[in-house]
């Protein structure tokens, strides 16, 4: 299985991108009670687990889907985190994930949910896997070293890094990165790409997000 969809339990997408990527998935991992939302969407949605403390589950597909809950009760991880390593486990030869319904509804769960996906290249050995996270309004994705992102031009595009001491030396934008200095979430927000290609050179490997739309 070459790519799997992790569904979130924020707002499920209604634009045709996020939609093509769920209805065309290899394979759908559901936090908890995004199975319901799925369902409603697609009465013959078959996940391949559900995984979460499973408290917002109903009664009737806990019972219809037994054979792939996977409960994970502890609380230092949110279930976006416990799905993302539930799929590492089992299905190691996934090369792309996409998170959807991980933004909207909730602004902390939003901010939290992009924050994690800064963090997952620490916390989890991805290798050469790629991970984004798709809503109705754009897409996410983390870059751990320098790098040439094949946007096209004139795309909003917004990058953010929790790491004040990463200096990136950027092409291909409007406003160029050279002096920013990643101490604020907001200094490198609201630019737009100028050329197809956005070239970005790293003083040492780090995170940075990347948001456009």
């Amino acid at each position: 299985m070459n790519s799997i969809v992790i569904l979130g339990n924020g707002a499920f997408p209604t634009e045709p991108y996020p939609l093509f990527l769920l209805d065309q998935a290899e394979g759908v991992v559901c936090c908890d009670g995004a199975i319901e939302k799925w369902l409603e969407h697609d009465a013959s949605a078959r996940p391949l687990a559900i995984v979460g403390d499973l408290d917002s589950v109903p009664a009737q597909f806990k019972e219809q889907f037994a054979s792939v809950l996977v409960p994970v009760t502890e609380q230092e991880h949110n279930d976006q985190t416990k799905a993302l390593a539930w799929v590492l486990e089992n299905h190691p030869e996934v090369s792309e994930i996409v998170f959807l319904g991980a933004t909207g509804l909730r602004e902390d769960h939003t901010i939290g949910n992009l924050g994690l996906l800064m963090d997952y290249p620490r916390q989890f050995n991805l290798g050469e896997r790629k991970l984004s996270m798709v809503s109705d309004f754009g897409t996410a994705f983390v870059v751990t070293d320098s790098s040439d992102l094949h946007l096209g031009e004139g795309r909003r595009i917004s990058l953010f890094s929790a790491d004040n001491s990463l200096r990136v030396c950027s092409e291909g934008l409007e406003w160029p990165l050279d002096e920013v200095v990643f101490d604020a979430w907001w200094k490198a927000t609201l630019n737009r790409t100028s050329a197809p290609i956005v070239s970005l050179h790293f003083n040492h490997p780090s995170t940075l997000l990347v948001m456009v739309d």
